[in-house]
């Protein structure tokens, strides 16, 4: 699954190389999807091509192949606009589910048990994409969540073991747009990548710590994290 943002990038390559036979830019493509910097152009290609869906060739300038398209690509949909790249997304962003998906249904049984909404994985380590889509629910004890609105995320990677958060594991989120410091968050970086982490405020920076020796604190300036949620609970099966 892709970001909002490796989503455009993919297509706004594929439509150039339909067009003209030549790729874009680094420019052009800064320029099409609105980045400050082609830094953001770089990591977006890099995770392209980690994910398999293109291909840098060597020793050729600007030589991009794109290998596959996402799942859910229909041709025809893309258009230009003014000039430039109006992708084909379907509307939303990363991390943030349509408020309808969050909604907690109380078991049909009458029992004290809610039916959370899984919305995908979240990355315990380098941060990887959320995947917003609803796959599918889990039925949780009410006194394990409280009020207000939640859902689930499947748990990859180490980064958070010594919190006792494990590979695996399924972690249930408080919806909120902020945390005190000491709190374990999903956070949305830069609006593209999400992680969970334990959040540490220094200043107007916020640092997002691991709690894993092997993994080093990265600290993010102002207004490039966005918290999603808190941890409430998690259950792991065995």
């Amino acid at each position: 699954m892709l970001t909002r943002k490796q989503h455009e990038l993919l297509m706004f390559i594929h439509e150039r190389l339909k067009e003209t036979g030549v790729p874009p830019s680094f420019d052009e493509m800064k320029e099409a999807l609105d980045l400050r910097s082609k830094s953001g152009i770089h990591r977006l290609i890099t995770a392209l091509e980690e994910r398999g869906f293109i291909r840098r060739l060597p020793n050729r300038a600007r030589a991009l192949e794109v290998l596959k398209l996402p799942e859910s690509y229909q041709p025809g949909l893309a258009a230009q606009r003014g000039g430039g790249f109006s992708p084909a997304v379907i509307e939303g962003s990363l991390g943030k589910p349509r408020e309808r998906e969050f909604i907690e249904d109380v078991d049909a049984s009458g029992s004290d048990v809610v039916s959370i909404p899984v919305m995908g994985r979240i990355a315990a380590g380098v941060p990887i994409e959320a995947i917003q889509n609803h796959s599918h629910s889990v039925p949780i004890p009410a006194d394990l969540v409280g009020g207000g609105e939640h859902f689930a995320l499947e748990v990859r990677g180490d980064s958070m073991i010594e919190a006792g958060i494990l590979d695996g594991d399924t972690v249930v989120i408080r919806k909120c747009d902020s945390a005190d410091s000491g709190d374990i968050v999903v956070a949305l970086v830069d609006d593209e990548e999400a992680t969970l982490k334990r959040l540490r405020k220094k200043g107007a920076s916020i640092a997002l710590e691991a709690a894993n020796p092997a993994y080093e604190t990265r600290i993010f300036g102002p207004g490039r994290v966005r918290i999603q949620g808190r941890l409430v609970s998690l259950f792991r099966r065995y």
